[in-house]
């Protein structure tokens, strides 16, 4: 991996409850596993093993250099993850979970983290992320919902909930199918 891709972006967000909160946005590194998954079992509990999302993501790896961690000072206050995916025979990614620690919600580093990720996943050629999530709060970053049967998940997901960004206008025009992860395809990303 590259150099650059471990430099650390600080970043000050206002907030309703402190005047001004340091944060340091970087990328994901191996070492830094364990302490977001100890974060994914403090913020959606045992449960998450049963979403969809989270069972189509279960034993892939996702990709590192598209993957960010949200610090204050050295705590890990948050976490967003994209992962290699297909949609039908389209490549595409698929953002989660993005996590942040419950007190450190409502102070913008959610929207933070989903900025950086999908500008460094367009950066780097992508075309298409997709997630299963609230409209209003994505929709904030450019999500929309997909329409009802034109992308299938290998299980249960409320329609409503599955949403898309095109990273590159017009990209998700005629695009639909089954998503399932990318090593399924037989072709690498």
């Amino acid at each position: 991996m590259s150099r650059k891709a471990h430099v650390a972006v600080p970043v000050r967000l206002n907030t309703k409850t402190m005047t001004d909160l340091s944060l340091t946005i970087r990328t994901e590194i191996a070492d830094d596993a364990l302490a977001i998954e100890r974060l994914h079992e403090r913020t959606f509990g045992p449960g998450r093993y049963a979403k969809t999302a989270y069972r189509l993501r279960e034993g892939r790896d996702h990709s590192l250099d598209l993957s960010f961690t949200a610090r204050v000072g050295t705590l890990l206050v948050g976490s967003v993850r994209l992962t290699p995916v297909r949609i039908g025979e389209t490549k595409a990614l698929l953002l989660g979970p993005l996590t942040v620690e419950p007190p450190f919600r409502d102070r913008g580093i959610g929207q933070v983290l989903i900025e950086r990720t999908l500008a460094e996943a367009k950066a780097k050629g992508h075309r298409l992320v997709l997630l299963v999530g609230d409209e209003p709060y994505y929709g904030k970053s450019g999500f929309k919902r997909v329409a009802r049967g034109r992308v299938t998940m290998p299980g249960p997901v409320d329609p409503a909930r599955l949403l898309v960004c095109e990273l590159v206008e017009g990209a998700f025009e005629d695009v639909s199918g089954p998503l399932r992860p990318e090593w399924e395809s037989g072709q690498s990303v």
